[in-house]
């Protein structure tokens, strides 16, 4: 788990420019740009960690983790975790491999996992692709959906913590308008470090409900007014 050499042009999140990522295939074309959501965590974060703490250093591992899961498409190009030993869990399930997690759709979609009958699913996750569930997520969070580190309960090789996710809901979800609402998310989660300190094994644990009764409060729309640009910069440069 690295503690320093945050790249430059990012505050938080590692193996994204310099030498070692010229060759990197990038999901939308070119890295991710995170100035508008590092804003966004910056005006409402609750901690503020101290340098080289194990709590900076874990948040640090989260952001970069997600990065590269939601942005990177080649297992080659993955540095913060060991794609080939590789496990995700939610709530309990049994967990998946990498090939596993991108047949539900990658991104949010392993996120958003439930056992509800179809008929009551306000997010399908079955029915959404990675591309259509990212644009979703970033058409209804403009600025993004920030993360940050709560509580660190153990350090590695088995890190254990608590965190919060957050946004505002400025554009619309699912037929549903914005309401300019702060959503938040809280949770627990597991990552387990193995000696060359890259990530093996993840586990969360939150109630999706909290995040989608957010996003759920606007009145409905019909369809033809929830415009979403294909092109839209959000689209590539959060997450």
């Amino acid at each position: 788990m690295a503690s320093s050499g945050i790249d430059k042009g990012d505050d938080y999140r590692y193996y994204l420019h310099g030498e070692e990522e010229k060759n990197t295939k990038w999901r939308y074309g070119s890295p991710p740009n995170y100035e508008v959501v590092n804003k966004l965590f910056h005006e409402g974060r609750t901690k503020i960690w101290p340098p080289g703490s194990l709590e900076e250093r874990v948040q640090n591992l989260v952001k970069t983790w997600e990065m590269e899961l939601f942005h990177k498409t080649s297992d080659a190009d993955y540095k913060s975790l060991d794609s080939s030993n590789y496990t995700f869990s939610l709530n309990g399930r049994k967990g998946i491999s990498l090939a596993e997690k991108r047949k539900l759709g990658g991104g949010y979609n392993s996120l958003l996992q439930t056992s509800l009958p179809t008929e009551f699913r306000c997010y399908n996750p079955a029915e959404e692709t990675v591309d259509s569930s990212h644009r979703a997520f970033t058409t209804a969070f403009p600025r993004g959906f920030a993360v940050e580190i709560l509580h660190v309960y153990s350090g590695p090789p088995e890190i254990v913590y608590k965190f919060r996710h957050w946004g505002y809901m400025e554009g619309p979800f699912k037929g549903h308008a914005p309401t300019g609402e702060l959503v938040e998310l809280f949770g627990m989660a597991v990552f387990k470090l193995n000696e060359s300190e890259k990530v093996v094994s993840v586990e969360f644990f939150f109630d999706r409900g909290e995040l989608l009764g957010g996003l759920l409060k606007g009145a409905s729309l019909d369809s033809s007014h929830e415009q979403v640009a294909p092109t839209c910069p959000y689209l590539r440069n959060t997450g």
